[in-house]
């Protein structure tokens, strides 16, 4: 703009300043032909029964051509650009692009230029000043599109900031314990643009540079202690996938899918699950996890003082023999309780010869005695020693 500016001001400087003592009568009429051409031509400026409209309409064309006669009359005026963008941040707030407005300016500068060919002869102008005079127009309606431009992108990242702002306390709302009144959730998701939907997920991130791609409808909380998002409707059609996608190359949890009122339910399960999965206890490789697919594990960390406890009880029999051995005998148990008392299906499962499962179950029935005839105590045995087992599979060096 600068090469601009100089440009024009040697223009000015070219043309007589008696010149804009001249023409400042004529404002007036002038402006009614740039505003008539501009309600023809622009659809999106035809208001003719809203007075209040015509009226801005009018004050914005009789500033920009007053103020293009005061640069005429004294080029060393300083240049203030505000009314111009203010100009712009009424298109933005308006919910149009800088289009309409820009061929406005166009229109306007083409309607200057003829009136000042058709009176050239009564000023006495020269072709030469005429010609820098309408160098000058042009010139003038660049630095007004500038100043428009600058003002309509400080209120669309003012509006965008403004709805970012809403979004994140919706968030906030939506997982706050005890959960906020649903009239104050249904105001502000509103205001923020977000539809209410009848389910959600949260969705527990690892911190990471970076931001998800995903559809706007996700609110996003990464600069939240535990960064997170909240998925709308996470199990319809196209959901899953669209997670897949946009989390690829992220450890993430996926919360169950509940009621809108429960979110800071389902984000609770996901940050545990991301938590198992740090530890190993649940696979935690890039992509989400979901916990839809690990509850029962979930489940037994819930309270692992609990676990560890019945596992003391459970397991007793077993806290002699040396810890190789308890591994062997807690691995071939818990395939028996999982897969059924059959030796030849324990072997297949863990890979032994059947006779070896047999001694095996042998000695668990020393050890055990009438207890594995049990349903209540096979399905705790179960639990601890599931338990064991991912706790193990955690603990292993990756």
């Amino acid at each position: 703009m600068k090469g601009d500016l100089g440009d024009a001001r040697r223009l000015w400087d070219s043309v007589p300043s008696g010149i804009a003592h001249a023409l400042r009568p004529g404002i007036a009429k002038v402006s009614d032909e740039v505003i008539e051409e501009i309600q023809t031509r622009i659809p999106e400026y035809a208001r003719p029964s809203d007075e209040i409209y015509i009226k801005v309409v009018r004050l914005a064309v009789e500033e920009a051509i007053g103020r293009f006669l005061d640069r005429i009359e004294d080029p060393d005026a300083p240049w203030d650009p505000e009314p111009f963008r203010m100009i712009g941040r009424g298109e933005a707030a308006e919910g149009r692009n800088l289009e309409p407005l820009q061929t406005a300016m166009r229109l306007g500068a083409r309607v200057g230029w003829r009136r000042l060919t058709e009176i050239a002869g009564p000023l006495g102008l020269s072709p030469q000043s005429l010609y820098d005079l309408g160098e000058a127009i042009f010139v003038y309606l660049d630095q007004l599109a500038d100043a428009a431009a600058e003002g309509f992108d400080e209120a669309r990242a003012h509006a965008a900031g403004e709805m970012e702002r809403r979004r994140h306390r919706l968030l906030d709302l939506l997982l706050s314990q005890p959960p906020a009144a649903a009239e104050a959730i249904s105001d502000l998701a509103k205001a923020a643009g977000w539809r209410l939907p009848r389910t959600v997920a949260g969705v527990a991130l690892d911190d990471q540079n970076g931001t998800p791609s995903l559809p706007p409808d996700i609110l996003v909380g990464l600069e939240r202690p535990q960064p997170c998002l909240l998925v709308p409707d996470p199990n319809g059609p196209g959901q899953p996938q669209m997670l897949e996608k946009g989390l690829r190359g992220w450890r993430a949890a996926i919360g169950p899918a509940v009621p809108l009122e429960r979110a800071a339910t389902s984000l609770r399960w996901a940050t545990e699950a991301l938590e198992l999965a740090r530890r190993g206890v649940l696979p935690g490789g890039r992509g989400p996890l979901r916990c839809s697919d690990h509850m029962a594990t979930l489940i037994v960390f819930k309270d692992e003082e609990l676990v560890g406890a019945l596992a003391a009880s459970r397991l007793a029999p077993l806290a002699h023999l040396r810890p190789s051995q308890q591994d062997r005998l807690a691995e071939t148990l818990l395939a028996w309780l999982r897969y059924g008392r059959g030796a030849g299906e324990v072997a297949a499962r863990l890979h032994v010869h059947p006779q070896t499962v047999r001694y095996r179950l042998r000695q668990l029935e020393e050890l055990y005695g009438e207890q594995l005839g049990d349903p209540d105590i096979r399905f705790e045995l179960e639990i601890v020693l599931r338990a064991r087992q991912a706790a193990r599979e955690g603990a292993r060096p990756s």
